[in-house]
């Protein structure tokens, strides 16, 4: 019989985190943390790491690398809060900060459970490449957008857009709006009570299998 990987509690310490957002408060929550987040965190990614290698055996990550830190960095935003208030794990074959080819991102907070794939962030001649080639190759990629397993998974491709685009591409835009994306990702939502399932980390690799065939096209596009 398979145990869950997480309990409720790790809702109930997002929560209370929203609501206590400093250091005195983490101080004398910090074995709960480790606890009831970090340490779960870690033996789970060591999981869909293991059963990613099966699928991409590029991927050298280790939990540690892979779970991402609680510790918010304030240098350069307006939120000063000290952490976050949310859980992540990213796995994929460049590494956590490597965004050649896309992996897998898994995420949890108070209230909702996500996991992710393709293109969060993107430099621009990357993002001009994946535009270029979605506008050699329509057909193709309309036809990765309306696939049955992808759209049941994830919808659609999510991302923030440019309100500009080269001239170009403007006749392209007009059939495919989704050339005006700067990002390109997926992203399939969950309760966050789906934590404590047992077959979770199936949940995670069922996603992502989803992706696989769009991620190809975007990797082929970005060369």
């Amino acid at each position: 019989m398979r145990m869950a990987w997480f309990d409720l509690e790790i809702l109930d310490f997002f929560a209370e985190l929203e609501l206590n957002n400093n250091r005195d408060w983490f101080r004398v929550n910090k074995d709960r943390y480790e606890k009831i987040v970090k340490e779960p965190m870690e033996a789970f990614a060591a999981d869909v790491i293991s059963r990613m290698r099966q699928l991409d055996p590029a991927i050298e990550m280790s939990p540690k690398e892979a779970v991402f830190r609680i510790y918010r960095d304030t240098r350069f935003g307006k939120d000063k809060t000290p952490y976050k208030t949310n859980a992540g794990i990213s796995i994929t074959p460049g590494g956590k900060r490597h965004f050649e080819k896309p992996g897998v991102y898994f995420h949890v907070d108070a209230r909702i459970m996500g996991i992710a794939s393709g293109y969060y962030t993107l430099e621009s001649p990357q993002i001009n490449s994946i535009r270029q080639y979605i506008a050699i190759h329509p057909e193709q990629f309309d036809q990765l957008l309306a696939d049955q397993m992808f759209v049941a998974t994830f919808g659609a491709v999510k991302g923030e857009q440019n309100k500009v685009l080269p001239p170009e591409l403007k006749s392209a835009a007009a059939h495919q709006p989704l050339l005006y994306n700067k990002q390109f990702y997926y992203w399939a939502e969950f309760s966050g009570a789906e934590i404590v399932r047992d077959d979770l980390s199936d949940l995670v690799i069922h996603t992502y299998q989803a992706a696989v065939p769009m991620n190809e096209f975007l990797s082929t596009a970005m060369g």
